[in-house]
């Protein structure tokens, strides 16, 4: 079979190298990749967006099945276009999909069906915003309803830091469009992890539950990220928690969306927190989490594309994994999430040690080795049979970054914290 990717960072390269090993495949594409994907699948230079142009090439090559990696395209309707032309897609509708594309709507949709989140109010007017968060108090978040590359989220201290996000929202206009209105939500307190599910209609494959961090620096200090590292399985989460999010949050969602029209065929991701109240919804996504995807599938023993094919014919695809740990780390350019330098020179990968995996997110294959197309360069990973020896090996792998100011990354994931 010819299989085509749609995207270009960490987590598509984590789904071409699962695809890789399938021996069912016989080509692999994937439009446009990156630097790493280059060394697995050929990479094609068609834009995500570019809805038109990936379907013609899906035509003209003759591609068996293509799977959506990034939210973009699947809100830019990439599925309905490549089902309406008859080709095999795995990945939501944009209807389905607008569960992650609006905040607003995803918070009266799980009002609608009883999905246990954090109370919150919308707003497109400053004032009306400030006199909430006046009255609410700090801490508190403030979100820009659409999306916003993992950085629309402030979790505010103060009021006056509430105050601030919202003006740079809706008067600075810091996400243009996506932040035109804002959600504001009552601070949850408590552990996050992420519940992914391979879902079509009202049927739900839970995935191993990871957990993701998204401040920049140790212990959890600094600016949201798109994510800097991420581990799984999660030694301190219960299997009853675990069990009671399926039931009251991933299984109600499936079948809501199927009750409102917007059937979902693909991941559906959600961001949870673990209150003494039992989980609660942060955030619904409609695709694999980033860097969560690089930790958890090279724990599942399953031919992904096995998996697809089952999940889209209403199959139980009978998941099965390996009883070992993943943990990674983010390598990111110096400044990210702000403002940081591209076509940075990456350091030789041969050296990291055997037992690491490395995942790109944000580069690009020349004459002379790779360099940086992003804030979000590397992923560096290990699965090991208990977490102390993943950890180490990680650490090992870190150090062909050490003492290089170009680079930044955490030196704390994956101690099950």
């Amino acid at each position: 079979m010819k299989v085509l990717v749609i995207g270009s960072g960490g987590r598509e390269h984590s789904i071409v190298a699962k695809l890789a090993s399938s021996t069912k495949i016989t080509a692999l594409y994937a439009a446009p990749g990156n630097g790493g994907i280059a060394d697995l699948a050929t990479c094609v230079p068609i834009d995500v967006t570019a809805v038109d142009d990936l379907v013609s090439f899906a035509k003209e090559e003759q591609i068996d099945w293509t799977f959506v990696g990034p939210e973009i395209p699947l809100l830019a309707g990439v599925v309905n276009a490549f089902q309406q032309a008859g080709l095999h897609v795995f990945g939501p509708t944009k209807e389905a999909a607008l569960i992650e594309g609006s905040k607003n709507y995803a918070k009266q949709f799980m009002q609608t069906h009883h999905i246990p989140t954090a109370a919150s109010q919308t707003f497109t007017d400053t004032a009306k915003a400030k006199a909430y968060i006046a009255e609410k108090g700090a801490p508190i978040v403030v979100k820009a309803d659409g999306l916003a590359a993992g950085k629309g989220v402030v979790v505010a201290q103060t009021v006056e830091q509430a105050n601030e996000a919202v003006e740079s929202m809706l008067v600075g206009n810091q996400f243009g469009q996506a932040g035109s209105l804002v959600v504001i939500e009552d601070f949850l307190d408590g552990k996050e992890f992420s519940l992914m599910a391979f879902v079509n209609g009202k049927n739900v494959y839970p995935l191993v539950p990871a957990r993701d961090h998204k401040r920049v620096y140790d212990h959890d200090q600094g600016p949201n990220t798109g994510g800097m590292g991420a581990y799984a399985p999660i030694p301190d989460l219960q299997q009853t928690v675990i069990n009671e999010a399926i039931e009251r949050i991933l299984i109600p969602a499936a079948a809501g969306l199927v009750d409102e029209g917007r059937s979902f065929t693909g991941v559906l991701y959600a961001g949870l927190i673990e209150t003494t109240n039992g989980p609660k919804v942060i955030e619904f996504n409609a695709r694999f989490g980033d860097p969560e995807t690089q930790v958890i599938l090279p724990l599942l023993e399953n031919d992904l594309l096995q998996v697809m094919q089952d999940v889209t014919a209403g199959k139980n695809p009978l998941l099965k994994w390996k009883d070992a740990y993943a943990t990674g780390t983010v390598i990111a350019a110096s400044g990210y999430p702000g403002s940081y330098q591209k076509q940075l020179s990456i350091p030789d990968l041969s050296t990291l040690p055997q037992d690491v995996y490395c995942i790109h997110a944000g580069s690009e294959k020349t004459a002379d080795g790779y360099v940086s197309n992003g804030g979000r360069i590397l992923f560096i990973g290990a699965v090991h049979q208990n977490r102390s020896d993943a950890v180490k090996s990680v650490k090992e792998g870190l150090k062909t970054f050490e003492n290089n100011a170009l680079f930044h990354y955490r030196t704390d994931i994956g101690f099950g914290e």
